[in-house]
């Protein structure tokens, strides 16, 4: 009696919405590659057959997958190698070309020192001309001590400081 009822229509809708519910969940579970290997043998795989089958052994594809291109089996080890390098290519222009920026960075602060040293160098020597001009003209000259005090430069002092002033224009004005 119970058969009868399920067979009637009202207990049936549920079993036919399982049945239909278990064979939509089940399909994606299948396999969805196909291809016949060099053997002859059909194999079948959730993941693309290796790039050495030919196009034509490829039985069935996935419904939503691109279409997969196996190059020609004599050129795939060449392709190959041609393939790793055009990779890697952008990778490799993107590295030099950050290398590139870096070196030309480090030499653009390698000059601004070796200018702002220059210009050190030149400001050094403008003063120390200027001062044994000073003091070989035999004005007094006068400075300040640590205690603030005013000192005048005898002729032991101003040769000393003569002395500085040559070295210093020998060092810096080149």
């Amino acid at each position: 009696m119970r058969s009868n009822l399920l067979l009637r229509g009202r207990g049936a809708a549920p079993w036919l919405l399982a049945a239909a519910l278990a064979l939509s969940l089940a399909q994606p579970a299948a396999a969805q590659w196909k291809w016949r290997d060099a053997t002859g043998r059909v194999t079948a795989s959730d993941m693309p057959p290796p790039r050495d089958v030919p196009e034509k052994d490829i039985i069935q594809r996935p419904g939503s997958a691109r279409a997969y291109v196996a190059p020609p089996a004599a050129a795939s080890a060449a392709s190959a190698a041609a393939a790793a390098p055009r990779a890697s290519a952008p990778v490799d222009k993107e590295l030099e070309a950050r290398r590139k920026a870096a070196e030309q960075q480090a030499q653009a602060k390698a000059k601004a020192d070796e200018a702002r040293i220059a210009a050190q160098r030149a400001d050094n020597c403008a003063r120390a001309r200027s001062y044994l001009q000073t003091l070989d003209s035999g004005m007094r000259i006068a400075r300040t001590n640590d205690k603030g005090e005013r000192e005048f430069l005898d002729d032991q002092a101003r040769a000393v400081e003569a002395k500085r002033a040559r070295d210093t224009i020998a060092s810096d004005c080149r």
